[in-house]
Order: C-alpha cells, then structure tokens, then sequence
C-alpha cells in the first residue's frame, strides 16, 4: 500500500519540520506549503490524501484557503485539519464552518493529531 500523502501549510519553518518529521514517522508522505497561494498551487500539483493547515498565513490566511480549496472542485474533497496558535475557541467554530474536519490547538497532541489524520483518510 502507498502512503498517503499530507500536506503541511505553516509559515514557520520549525513547525513544518517537526510536523514533517512525526508525520513522516507514522508513514505519510509530506510536502510542504509556507503561505496561502503556496498552499493552493502545492494542492493542485500534488493532490495530497489531506491538508495539514494553519490559519495565521503570509499571501492568503488559512480562511482564504479553505475557501479556495472547497469552491476549487478538483480539489474540494480534500479534508483539512486545522491547527492553529490563534484563540481556539473563536477559531475552532468558524474552522469547522468553513469546511475543516478538525481543528487542534498548537502544540498539538501527537496521538490525537495522527488519529484525526488517519480517521479523515483511511
């Protein structure tokens, strides 16, 4: 079976990397995206499994995105999870509005980050 792969959207290097790496070491395959119009151009060259997405973003906030991605129908069905330093309990309501599975607070508990992102794509 292939790996499926996600996409991290964060413009803090540390963040992606880290991500990266804990994803990685739970068998997905991972690209990356640092800011909002990257985030879309990443998703439409390599049709991730999901989208690993943070709301404070350069060029496009994660709102922006989310909206791009659900109004653009190749890639619409794509779930995304959110994860977000922002207040949670403001930004957690109008994620999951806006079309997020998910959303977590950073720094985001590992084992319960991986099962959203394994119980949104198999």
């Amino acid at each position: 079976m292939s790996s499926k792969k996600i996409l991290i959207v964060d413009d803090d290097r540390d963040i992606r990397m880290g991500l990266g790496a804990r994803l990685r070491a739970n068998d997905f395959e991972v690209v990356f995206a640092e800011d909002g119009m990257g985030a879309i151009a990443t998703a439409r060259r390599e049709s991730p499994d999901l989208v690993l997405l943070d709301i404070g973003l350069p060029a496009g906030n994660g709102y922006v995105v989310l909206d791009r991605l659900r109004k653009n129908t190749s890639l619409s069905g794509i779930p995304v999870v959110v994860l977000s330093a922002r207040d949670a309990e403001e930004n957690e309501k109008l994620a999951l509005e806006e079309g997020a599975i998910a959303f977590f607070q950073k720094p985001a508990d590992n084992e319960s980050l991986i099962a959203a992102i394994r119980s949104a794509i198999g």
